[in-house]
Order: structure tokens, then sequence, then C-alpha cells
């Protein structure tokens, strides 16, 4: 019998943890089961109960390494203030975020599906959208980011669900015009803040 390291047990549970956030945003928590979750990291399904109590929990741990993986990769790169807020929307409003869905925002992927999830899944998905917004007011308030947390997930919402409705749409021109209005709404929002 094989007797892996620690180490090893951590990569190939961070590779199961990987390859199943890509696939929930691409197939949903309900269209994901766990034989498709663990021959995606290349494992048979016996060795599943080895790294995680059921299907809940990994959901629950993936939801919170994409939201993780979203904060470090996008929003901690963001240069400060406005201008890394803008770098942020621009970014989130491209034609490519939007057609790849499995690499794309865990947000506009699984919302819905979190929102009928398990009290675990759902309280990842919550600190995970916390440590965002908190980088969203950051750039907000600089001088009193709690006084923006509100107005950040207010932008957050408006985020997912425009990008969710581009998705949705078959017109590709008129989805390709649902992402301008996107950063022209996401802009007006964030420019309001300004002026009170």
């Amino acid at each position: 019998m094989v007797r892996y390291t620690k180490e090893h047990k951590q990569e190939t549970r961070q590779r199961i943890i990987t390859t199943a956030g890509r696939r929930l945003k691409q197939d949903g928590i309900d269209g994901s089961g766990v034989a498709t979750l663990m021959k995606d990291a290349g494992l048979t399904n016996g060795t599943f109960y080895a790294y995680f109590a059921s299907k809940d929990d990994l959901v629950a741990t993936a939801v919170a390494d994409q939201m993780r993986a979203q904060h470090e990769n996008i929003v901690a790169q963001a240069a400060p203030g406005r201008a890394g807020l803008e770098q942020i929307i621009r970014w989130y409003f491209s034609t490519q975020q939007r057609d790849s869905i499995e690499d794309g925002c865990p947000n506009a992927a699984l919302l819905d599906e979190i929102g009928r999830s398990t009290d675990t899944t759902r309280q990842a998905y919550t600190d995970g959208a916390l440590v965002l917004i908190d980088g969203f007011a950051a750039r907000l308030a600089p001088h009193d980011p709690p006084s923006a947390r509100l107005k950040a997930l207010g932008l957050l919402g408006m985020m997912a669900g425009t990008l969710q409705l581009s998705r949705a749409l078959t017109d590709r021109q008129l989805a390709d015009q649902l992402l301008e209005q996107g950063i022209h709404n996401a802009l007006a929002l964030i420019n309001a803040e300004q002026h009170n």
C-alpha cells in the first residue's frame, strides 16, 4: 500500500476543490454529481470521502475557494482608489469574462443556486462576498471604508445581475451592449459617491 505524504493529500484536496469550482460554475450545483466532480480531478468516486464529509462540504469549500480566488486574482491586484474600482468594473464587464463561465465570476455563475443551498454554503459565500465588498469599499471611501459597504454590496449585486442577464441573452449584439451599459451604470454608481 502506498503511503502518501501530507503535502500530497493537501495537493489532491486542492485539485478536487479547484476542478469542482470550475465544474460547479459551468454545470451548476445541482447539475454536478460527485462522480463527475471526482472524474474532473482524475480520481475515483471511492476516494471522495477521504477528503470531504459530503457533497455539501465540497460545494461550500469550492464556493469559498472561488470567492477567495476572485478576491486574490482580481480585487487585490487592482490599483487603490477609484482607478482600481474602474479597472475591476471594466474587467468584469468584458466579453471574455462573460463568455468563459467556468473561469469567470462565481457570483454570476452560482448566486441563484447558492440562495437555495445549505447554510454552510451560504455562509461560505457570505464570508467571501464580504471580503470582496470590503475591497470595493476601501476604494470607494479610503478614509472610511465601513461607510461604503452597503453601496459596495449594491455594486456587486448590480454587476453580477448584469453579467447573468448578458449571459442569458441569445442576441449577441444586445448582450454586448448590455455589458457597455453595465460599465456606464457601475461608473455612475461609484462616481455618485464623490458628490454625497
